[in-house]
């Protein structure tokens, strides 16, 4: 499916700051970049980093004095994806995980599942599909937890979502990757662009390693599953952050959208009787 998406940062610089801003799609066999564009206001040189043992974009730039800073990007991409029946979608054992993998089975600074491994084993231990297992905890995410803006911070964590029972995507996905990990289950943060988002803005979900796949999986249920344009991956936010900013900067806007470029598109939920995991291939 084709998408346009943006993504817009206004900033107030005070003094000599550098940005590593992270909004652009990636490039994978699932994800083709048709078209982008790159502005930023006052012109400043950039510079794109793709760290090591990942696809992510990143972007960094020095503003050499004080400003008003405003950022723009947008793009035409292509996604492809397959779906598989969740029968197949089985536990993976740890002995045979590559070693791409195995990060993302460790607890992490927002994701504490060794704190949440009673409680994932009491809720979930006893599903013995995987699909089926992660299916049932984001499912209780979703039940459980108030989606509300502005309840919560840039501090706070998986542990303090299921003690708070309210949150905002970032924190849905945080829970979601904890409890998988706490039942041997890799799981990674997701940032992207969302179809149907409303009010649009980045949006955060997660990824299940099951049956040798990363597997999508949105406690929000807020968007289509096959609506997702992947900006980054990682153990949580902290490794997908949208903006990380070394220096005196005030924050003033953001705003993000992703809209269809292609006819005949069919949303894909987990809400069926026996729905397939849904991979961006």
């Amino acid at each position: 499916m084709k998408f346009k998406v943006m993504g817009a940062l206004g900033y107030e610089v005070r003094e000599p700051s550098t940005f590593i801003l992270n909004i652009h799609a990636l490039r994978t066999p699932a994800q083709a970049v048709l078209q982008e564009s790159f502005l930023i206001d006052p012109y400043y040189k950039i510079e794109e980093l793709t760290p090591q043992h990942t696809e992510n974009r990143f972007i960094r730039v020095e503003v050499t004095e004080p400003a008003i800073v405003n950022i723009n990007y947008s793009a035409v991409i292509d996604t492809s994806y397959k779906q598989t029946a969740g029968n197949l979608l089985t536990h993976v054992p740890v002995m045979d995980m590559g070693t791409s993998v195995l990060p993302y089975l460790f607890p992490s600074r927002y994701c504490q599942s060794d704190k949440l491994f009673r409680f994932a084993h009491n809720k979930f231990g006893k599903i013995d599909n995987a699909f089926e297992k992660v299916l049932a905890l984001t499912n209780w995410i979703h039940d459980n937890v108030e989606y509300l803006s502005g309840s919560t911070n840039s501090q706070t964590s998986a542990y303090d979502t299921v003690t708070e029972q309210a949150g905002v995507c970032r924190d849905f996905a945080h829970l979601g990757i904890a409890l998988c990990r706490a039942l041997d289950i890799p799981a990674r943060y997701f940032t992207g662009y969302a179809y149907q988002l409303n009010p649009p803005d980045f949006h955060a979900c997660f990824e299940a390693f099951i049956g040798g796949n990363w597997v999508i999986f949105d406690a929000t249920k807020l968007v289509p599953l096959n609506g997702l344009v992947k900006i980054a991956t990682g153990r949580d936010a902290a490794d997908a952050a949208i903006a990380t900013i070394f220096g005196n900067v005030s924050f003033l806007s953001i705003s993000a959208s992703c809209e269809l470029a292609d006819e005949n598109f069919e949303p894909v939920f987990y809400d069926g009787k026996k729905p397939s995991g849904l991979t961006y291939l």
